[in-house]
């Protein structure tokens, strides 16, 4: 696997999922849910979760995200909450028990992994049944329209036509982007069911200072609410973002 970090943020809409998910958790009688942040980089999703009561395994092969996860870690004062294991996607299975997680978090981490099935079937694996996988995955369409409007028409054909969605002579540093068919068909195959897909940054990335200066955080954040899951604003966001769940009943523990 590759050891850069993908990108790895969310906007309140992502968050409002994974706060409904560790309440869906404690009502099923778990009283603090087992999270699972593979690819988990500087510590974005694990120090706030930790924080909300979640013990959190972060799998990361990258020492200097480590190092900036563990300081988040002390300054919030919840290291004692946070298990790092420093391995990659590959080593999955080794470090983390089958079935462990009440929800495993996979954000920025498919479009860098050498073999997205494999890494796919890996998280399907660690989530226990009723538990979880949140997928958070750059969104192949958006990168398409971004430079259509910049007049990189040649670049956005390449992006529209190419197997992967990505310009290996542009320095980019991802290895692929989904689209929501492609995302949804991978997470099944795993043996996974959809049960949410929205876009996430819909109008907000594209946004410059002075347009974001028009509008209130309220009026934005409602905004891109609404657009999320309605189609085709969905389907140009800058990231796509799945919420699947392993058939069965939650009972795994951490």
């Amino acid at each position: 696997m590759r050891t850069e970090i993908g990108a790895a943020r969310g906007s309140s809409a992502v968050w409002r999922v994974l706060e409904d998910e560790v309440a869906r958790v404690r009502a099923q009688g778990t009283a603090e849910p087992h999270v699972v942040d593979v690819g988990g980089g500087t510590g974005v999703w694990a120090v706030p979760l930790a924080a909300a009561g979640c013990v959190v395994t972060v799998v990361e092969p990258n020492q200097n995200a480590l190092a900036t996860l563990r300081r988040r870690a002390q300054e919030t004062e919840v290291a004692d909450r946070i298990v790092v294991v420093a391995d990659d996607t590959d080593a999955l299975s080794e470090c983390v028990r089958a079935g462990s997680g009440d929800l495993v978090l996979a954000h920025g981490l498919l479009e860098i992994v050498d073999d997205p099935n494999r890494a796919a079937t890996a998280l399907a694996a660690a989530v226990a049944p009723g538990g979880a996988v949140s997928v958070l995955a750059a969104n192949r369409f958006a990168a398409v329209l971004h430079r259509a409007l910049a007049g990189r028409l040649a670049a956005a054909r390449h992006l529209l036509t190419g197997a992967n969605g990505v310009l290996p002579d542009d320095g980019e540093s991802l290895l692929r982007r989904f689209d929501s068919v492609g995302l949804q068909t991978l997470l099944e195959a795993a043996g996974l069911d959809i049960a949410l897909l929205q876009g996430d940054g819909v109008v907000s990335d594209s946004l410059g200072e002075v347009e974001s200066a028009q509008f209130s955080g309220d009026e934005l954040t409602e905004f891109e609410t609404a657009a999320s899951v309605v189609s085709p604003l969905r389907d140009i966001a800058t990231r796509l973002h799945v919420l699947a769940r392993k058939p069965g009943t939650v009972g795994g523990a951490p």
